[in-house]
């Protein structure tokens, strides 16, 4: 007999809420079994387990849950396997093209930030070798200006 889970088991196996498997079931990733009064027990098979497992993989890629689940059907079908690689090196050739340019953008921030901590730095050295201006308060300024009272 197969070996079957309930939606807690894979839950628990895969560290994942049960709210985020019946996510995944919406989405048409996973296709449990319904069973007990209205449908309400969910018995996932094997194949379940096995697309659960490739769909977080795909997610860590950073794939999209639409990529992942059309990568992913094209493995159940009996088509060309040829295609079906095809479609998958095109898939991640676009998810390293996006990593790619976020890296560049990170880049671009982390050289502009170096440039404003030396800027800073450069600054702060500059004004602690300074002495400290002599300030006039407030009360200092006002007491030597003399009031002036309007006569009418």
């Amino acid at each position: 007999m197969a070996q079957t889970y309930s939606i807690s088991d894979l839950a628990k196996e895969f560290d994942l809420t049960t709210r985020a498997m019946r996510f995944y079931e919406d989405m048409g990733l996973l296709q449990p079994e319904r069973t007990g009064p209205g449908g309400r027990n969910r018995i996932y098979s094997g194949r379940d387990r096995t697309r659960l497992k490739l769909t977080l993989r795909a997610k860590r890629l950073g794939l999209s849950l639409t990529d992942a689940k059309d990568i992913i059907d094209m493995y159940d079908s009996p088509r060309d396997t040829a295609a079906q690689l095809e479609k998958f090196l095109q898939v991640l050739a676009q998810q390293q093209q996006q990593l790619e340019d976020q890296m560049k953008d990170i880049q671009a921030n982390l050289d502009e930030l170096k440039v404003h901590q030396r800027e800073a730095k450069t600054l702060l050295a500059k004004a602690q070798r300074q002495p400290a201006p002599k300030t006039t308060s407030i009360l200092e300024a006002s007491s030597s200006t003399p009031h002036q009272t309007s006569t009418s």
